[in-house]
């Protein structure tokens, strides 16, 4: 039921969205500011990690700078004309070092050479220490390091001392059994010194930071001068050895200084454990602290300590919640009077529009029959009335779509599967020509090498007949070992010719294609295989199931397969299995017979197998002539057959003679 001073409303829904319109202030605004509070509150939070950054910059540069200020130092005492002198008068100016000692600031102070001439040289050897061994190579070098206590003791008595700190039990650092902290951190610096006879020496020297507290408290006046921090905050700077403070302005009580209390473990493991550098909140000893740790490295390399710089984080999350607080305060008091009102305007506009959006998501989903229906008087109504007809429409070009869609995927099967059938029929007919093509150049040329060659060997075999005819028998008994040689030899010569011929002209030397059984082939010539060399170790296994006969010269099958046998024993010198199996196929609408001979040798690589086929191509040296599987591929190709080569090295070699079935009886 519409309410009669709201019909109006439910009539136009320009009414609505004038309604609507006015409700930003009401709604939106407060939204923007509370977004507005949140992005400031976190932008409070980025600007006091750029601020504790920027503080630890400035601690850092002043920590970098005291090191190269010692190293100056150094460098400057060791070019003085008093330096020179003292030398001068003492190889090892202990006397003059000891007196410039306290005025340069240094806890330690000495001369190191190569040899070593003082007893500083065995308690800092130059090749444990990079920093002196920088100097003794002509580069000044300074570094914080790392003296054990012994090393401490041995430098100066007091200085071990000094360095010792106990430990005090800290909330959320590392559980340790340590009691105190006996190491001590120094300022560890040394400078090249020229000698008179052309050698060079290195002033070293060295500044304890344990308890060094005018150190952390000129940093700490550096980075948080007066009115750098609002009221009720403090700044404070720490220097760390490992996880414990070691020089601190951070307070236990008022006037005592938390030395000796250890860093979080969270904190030491992020940057001592990974060299990384913490900008975060961190509580330290007692309170929260926006703070930053850098890792402080050695001359080695490695983290052993870490520089901090932080300032207490409570006033800036009072002031934060109190504006938080009343910004709060201000929209709760506003949305407890505009909230009403908007959501009984709101419901009736969006109604509508929300069962179109729901409408549309089944639509979305696949439901191509979901309807609004309910369509209003207003112009909303009338935008779901031509939204359902839309949908209508979409419907019946979806289903034409999907009928022409699965009729182009019909055709484009049968198109791809065209194109396919006759690629591969193109590819076969290429590589035929191809072999054609080598076949008939190199038989031209074999038939006119083996015509030459005959000619020579007859002559030099009628000549050899007539020597044995004209020759006394005494003397053609003396020569008959050197006449049976040159009689091999010719022989030999003619059964090569006779090979050369048979590949140029294989229709010449074959007799007429007989019909029979393709076993009864592999039997004759696993009979003719079995006395090749190599045999031993090697198991013969045969699956010759099929009686189809083929129409071949029976010599000329029985000659290719003695030739595979034969390749597949040399292919096995080690021993292995050779399989021979024949078998009937129905393939290209036609029936054929399958001989397959398979050995388990080393294979054959890829680029070798593309060239088997090739004429005089052989992979055995001195053995072969290269012909064997070229004429093996002539012969099956002439009887209408194909001979193909599959192999994958480390596994063995497959050949395959296809040869159609022969319907003679």
């Amino acid at each position: 039921m519409t309410l009669r001073p709201f019909g109006i409303f439910a009539r136009s829904v320009r009414a609505r969205l004038l309604a609507i319109a006015l409700l930003p202030m009401l709604v939106l605004l407060p939204l923007f500011i509370g977004v507005s509070v949140l992005r400031w509150s976190d932008r409070l939070d980025e600007l006091l990690i750029v601020k504790v950054n920027s503080d630890l910059t400035i601690a850092d540069q002043y920590l970098g700078r005291l090191l190269e200020n010692a190293a100056e130092r150094l460098d400057a005492l060791g070019r003085s004309t008093e330096f020179a002198s003292a030398i001068a008068r003492d190889p090892s100016a202990q006397a003059f070092l000891a007196a410039r000692r306290e005025a340069l600031d240094f806890d330690f102070l000495f001369l190191a050479r190569p040899g070593g001439l003082s007893r500083f040289d065995a308690i800092l050897p130059a090749e444990d220490w990079p920093v002196i061994a920088a100097a003794l190579e002509g580069r000044a070098m300074s570094a914080v390091d790392l003296f054990a206590p012994d090393t401490l003791a041995a430098l100066s008595p007091d200085l071990a001392e000094r360095a010792a700190i106990p430990l005090v039990p800290t909330a959320a650092a590392r559980p340790t059994d340590r009691l105190q902290e006996d190491r001590g951190m120094m300022v560890h610096a040394a400078a090249p010194v020229a000698l008179a006879g052309g050698g060079r020496a290195a002033l070293v020297g060295g500044v304890l930071l344990n308890r060094n507290l005018g150190f952390i408290d000129t940093i700490n006046d550096l980075v948080y001068r007066d009115r750098s921090l609002p009221e009720g905050s403090r700044g404070t700077a720490t220097l760390f050895l490992g996880d414990v403070r070691v020089s601190t302005n951070v307070r236990l009580f008022e006037n005592v200084r938390a030395l000796g209390t250890r860093v979080s473990e969270a904190v030491s493991e992020r940057v001592l454990g990974n060299g990384e550098t913490w900008l975060d909140r961190a509580f330290v000893v007692n309170d929260w602290y926006v703070s930053a740790y850098e890792p402080i490295l050695d001359s080695h390399g490695e983290a052993v300590g870490m520089l901090y710089v932080g300032f207490l984080e409570a006033p800036f999350s009072a002031a934060r919640a109190n504006s938080l607080l009343s910004v709060l305060l201000a929209l709760l008091a506003v949305l407890a009077v505009t909230v009403p009102l908007f959501l009984r305007w709101a419901g009736r506009i969006f109604l509508p529009l929300e069962r179109m959006t729901q409408t549309m998501a089944r639509v979305e989903a696949g439901d191509l029959q979901a309807r609004i229906e309910t369509h209003g008087p207003d112009e909303i109504g009338q935008v779901a009335g031509h939204l359902d007809t839309l949908l209508d429409q979409v419907q019946e070009r979806d289903a034409r779509l999907r009928d022409w869609a699965a009729a182009l995927e019909r055709e484009v099967e049968a198109r791809t599967r065209d194109l396919r059938e006759t690629n591969a029929r193109l590819e076969q007919t290429t590589r035929q020509l191809v072999l054609s093509e080598k076949l008939a150049a190199v038989g031209e040329i074999t038939a006119s090498v083996a015509h030459e060659i005959n000619n020579p060997v007859a002559v030099i075999q009628g000549n050899l007949d007539v020597a044995r005819e004209m020759l006394p028998p005494e003397a053609a008994g003396a020569v008959k070992t050197e006449f049976d040689l040159i009689d091999a030899q010719v022989h030999r010569i003619s059964a090569m010719v006779a090979k050369l011929l048979q590949f140029a002209r294989p229709g010449d030397y074959a007799p007429g294609g007989e019909s029979f059984e393709a076993r009864a082939a592999v039997s004759d010539a696993l009979a003719l295989a079995r006395h090749q060399s190599g045999m031993s170790g090697i198991d013969i296994v045969t699956d010759l199931a099929t009686q189809a006969r083929v129409t071949i010269d029976r010599g000329e099958l029985v000659q290719v397969l003695i030739n595979l046998i034969v390749n597949a024993i040399h292919a096995m010198p080690d021993g292995g299995t050779l399989r021979i199996a024949a078998h009937e196929a129905h393939q290209e609408e036609k029936d054929w017979v399958k001989i397959v001979v398979a050995d388990t040798g080393a294979g054959i690589a890829p680029e070798v197998l593309e060239r088997v086929f090739d004429p005089f191509f052989t992979t055995k040296r001195s053995r072969g002539t290269g012909l064997g599987l070229s004429i093996s591929q002539t012969l099956v190709t002439q009887a209408g057959g194909t001979l193909l080569a599959e192999s994958t090295l480390g596994e063995g070699s497959r050949f395959t003679i296809r040869l159609p079935v022969s319907t003679a009886p």
